[in-house]
């Protein structure tokens, strides 16, 4: 007998490999429980950096994430991956930001639709997005937000979770650890050169929902494994001891829309 859902949980990202590093836990954590979760992905990531020789020959950037998120997928639990089909803007300040095509440059009506169209189609009770900044200022994220928000108008999706970073515990956790990642020769992000220098998410004050995630933190390791070309050995995410991986990624962050003031809880669902 068909195994029956207990909800739709669609989780809205920019590139591929932003699911993992995001909502990976959440993700693993809901489809265990039984629902249904559905990754939708703006851009195909053609704009993302790739060593010389990584790619087969003939075989274009997008097509690679494109079968490295299918992977991740598999080792997450999700039910189903879909693409709106946009370029990928590249960072910010970039000029491909404003070339035809890019997802900066979406028509954030039309966009809307597009994926109110899927919320409408999974019925979905919950729907992630970023905060307001994209979390780091990524244009193509920022752009999520904004099409994510006027999407569950749309369609009536009841619950809307921000996902973002607790910037407070990163800027804490970076601090202590800094001498040791630079010793290991670590990548840091963004190749920045002090941790002060971090600006990531947004304070604990404004975090709504902290989602507990450690009993499936090493399946999203996993899945940013194969995410290999965006996510090497040497990254700041797998460069790292697996223990410090863990307590590093053991918690998922989030704020929901519409929340009442004072509101923290533990769960997108319950």
């Amino acid at each position: 007998m068909k195994k029956a859902m207990l909800g739709t949980l669609v989780c809205f990202h920019a590139h591929p490999d932003d699911e993992t590093i995001a909502t990976g836990g959440v993700i693993a954590r809901e489809a265990a429980a039984g629902r249904r979760v559905v990754l939708v992905v703006a851009t195909g990531g053609e704009l993302g950096e790739v060593d010389d020789g990584f790619l087969e020959p003939g075989e274009t950037l997008a097509e690679r994430r494109a079968a490295e998120v299918a992977r991740a997928a598999e080792i997450l639990g999700i039910s189903s991956v879909q693409f709106l089909g946009y370029r990928d803007s590249g960072m910010a300040g970039l000029p491909e930001n404003d070339e035809p095509g890019s997802f900066w440059t979406a028509d954030v009506n039309e966009a809307s639709e597009r994926l109110a169209a899927i919320l409408r189609a999974e019925n979905a009770e919950v729907l992630t997005i970023y905060d307001d900044n994209g979390g780091y200022g990524h244009p193509d994220h920022i752009q999520v937000h904004r099409v994510g928000v006027q999407a569950a108008a749309l369609a009536g999706t009841p619950r809307v979770y921000e996902t973002t970073m607790n910037a407070d515990a990163i800027s804490q956790m970076m601090r202590a650890n800094w001498e040791a990642f630079k010793s290991a020769g670590i990548d840091m992000p963004g190749g920045v050169e002090d941790p002060d220098d971090i600006k990531i998410g947004v304070p604990e004050s404004q975090i709504t929902t902290s989602v507990d995630v450690s009993d499936f933190v090493d399946r999203k390791r996993a899945a940013l494994v194969e995410h290999a070309s965006q996510v090497g050995e040497s990254s700041f995410f797998l460069a790292m001891p697996v223990e410090m991986f863990r307590e590093a990624f053991g918690t998922e962050w989030f704020i929901r829309r519409g929340a009442a003031p004072g509101l923290k809880e533990t769960s997108l669902f319950d």
